[in-house]
């Protein structure tokens, strides 16, 4: 069951906002022409949403993409400019919660990566919301219980709305931290042994170069990073960074598995090279810059002022230009600089382009996620 927390969520936005003005006054976080690339991005997504709401998409999560870029850009659930096409997205999602709580409606392979997407961002509408929706804290509520009843045996997750004796990978673990820690943002807790579990797998997934089986001692003296599968396959930029949001989401702000992985990302971000077309490239493909943005945020300090103008540029310089196609001017396209991307057509224009304008809105901290300091309940091992 999830319960109210001790101590409201309004007592954590307190103590964000006492915290963000220490981190925004950095005038290399926004700029005039951010701004104005941001604005186009919504412009894009608001003249390409549909009757609907849902871009066209079956996908719960991509629709939640579009719903989050709206309001990581200020627009909140019954107020902004962009409030219509914020709260139709929203309905489009919370009206197809199915019984069990599950928000999917694409193929049972995408369950748990749409109902992760899907949570976290219903959980941000509600903390954002200035009045109580019965039906979104209703169906917020149920796919909460949905994620605590799923996780596997060894505290990760499979594809499918399952409980099963070993979850299948990082990519999944992370939504869900993200959903949970959403949760907390809320003013719900999480059961302590979800939160446990959770972080016991997402450390099976680091591995050293020197090997898995060293003593953790010698782990923490070699380079090392998070990978797909606990064996130690699919060491990618996506993982590393999907492993720092991992361990900050569920309060393991010191681990030492963190400053590792945070090479790792450095790294590949010195080596993207400059944007030369306006053909709606990314510095990355649109699910790794979706988890790097927020692993620089998280971490802070040097490692986001360094790193964020470079991401933050090339988004300026790729977006389409296109003032007499409203269906690609302001656009970006899942497609990295050094290639990667899965999602083509509009369904690939809709995420790029919502991950785009969430890390072009990441300074303005409107988000609950982006406000609150540590959350200290959540740090127990």
């Amino acid at each position: 069951m999830l319960r109210p927390l001790t101590y409201p969520l309004c007592l954590w936005l307190i103590i964000g906002c006492a915290l963000a003005p220490a981190l925004s006054n950095d005038n290399d976080e926004i700029t005039p022409a951010s701004e104005a690339a941001l604005e186009r991005g919504l412009a894009w997504l608001a003249k390409n949403q549909g009757v609907e709401g849902s871009w066209g998409s079956s996908d719960l999560g991509l629709v939640s993409m579009g719903a989050l870029a709206f309001m990581s850009a200020g627009h909140s659930p019954g107020r902004g400019r962009y409030v219509r096409q914020l709260d139709q997205s929203l309905e489009f999602i919370v009206s197809r919660s199915r019984p069990s709580g599950l928000l999917n409606i694409s193929d049972a392979q995408r369950d748990m990566y749409n109902h992760g997407l899907a949570t976290f961002v219903l959980g941000q509408a509600h903390g954002m919301a200035t009045s109580k929706d019965r039906k979104l804290n209703r169906v917020l509520d149920e796919a909460l219980k949905l994620i605590a009843n799923t996780q596997c045996e060894d505290g990760g997750w499979d594809y499918r709305a399952a409980r099963q004796h070993a979850g299948h990978d990082l990519s999944l673990a992370v939504m869900q931290a993200k959903a949970l820690r959403s949760a907390v943002d809320s003013g719900l807790e999480v059961p302590p042994e979800v939160i446990d579990l959770a972080i016991r797998s997402v450390r099976d997934h680091y591995a050293s170069r020197g090997g898995r089986g060293l003593p953790e001692s010698e782990q923490q003296k070699l380079p090392g990073q998070f990978t797909y599968s606990k064996g130690g396959g699919g060491g990618t930029i996506a993982m590393a960074a999907a492993g720092v949001v991992c361990l900050q989401e569920f309060g393991q702000y010191d681990d030492w598995r963190i400053s590792k992985n945070l090479d790792v990302i450095q790294a590949a971000i010195h080596e993207t090279p400059r944007s030369r077309s306006r053909d709606g490239s990314m510095p990355f493909d649109a699910y790794t810059l979706y988890y790097v943005g927020q692993a620089l945020y998280q971490v802070g300090g040097d490692t986001w002022k360094t790193n964020y103008p470079r991401l933050r540029d090339y988004l300026i310089d790729s977006q389409v230009f296109d003032a007499g196609n409203p269906g690609s001017n302001g656009a970006w396209r899942d497609h990295g600089s050094r290639g990667g991307g899965r999602v083509g057509g509009k369904d690939g224009e809709l995420y790029a382009t919502s991950v785009a304008c969430f890390i072009l809105a990441i300074p303005n901290r409107y988000l609950p996620i982006l406000q609150e300091g540590r959350i200290e309940s959540l740090r127990r091992k």
